[in-house]
């Protein structure tokens, strides 16, 4: 069966509140009042939000993710086997993370982004994940 949906960005980020100050410690329910499912995608979805700190580190092991930054400006963070690589991304980039690198966000003036995300994703609170 098809799970075909149409979503209206900017009206679903109009529901969600930004989360301010997020850090790797943000529990998983304040940061999911801050992002919406657009729609399912493979084995997870197009998700959207809005935050200014910090994520946790995470990884996808089921496939790529696709990162759109919308508004704002972000580095991620991707832990690769050749070391640590950062890309400043700002409103209008995209780029893709490679399935099983952890990576993560610092985005101290916030940044509003569009994922696809396979599932399931791991977290770390770890300073350097393994």
């Amino acid at each position: 069966m098809n799970k075909i949906k149409v979503a209206d960005i900017e009206k679903e980020l109009s529901k969600l509140t930004p989360l301010e100050g997020r850090t790797a410690n943000t529990s998983e329910a304040k940061s999911g009042a801050a992002f919406a499912m657009l729609a399912p995608f493979d084995t997870g979805g197009v998700f959207t939000g809005s935050f200014s700190g910090e994520s946790p580190w995470e990884r996808h092991t089921a496939g790529d993710e696709l990162v759109h930054i919308l508004k704002g400006e972000t580095e991620l963070i991707i832990l690769t086997p050749d070391g640590e690589k950062i890309l400043k991304l700002k409103g209008g980039m995209v780029t893709v993370v490679p399935k099983g690198l952890w990576h993560r966000f610092v985005a101290p003036n916030g940044v509003t982004v569009l994922t696809a995300t396979p599932h399931p994703t791991d977290h770390s609170d770890s300073i350097y994940p393994e």
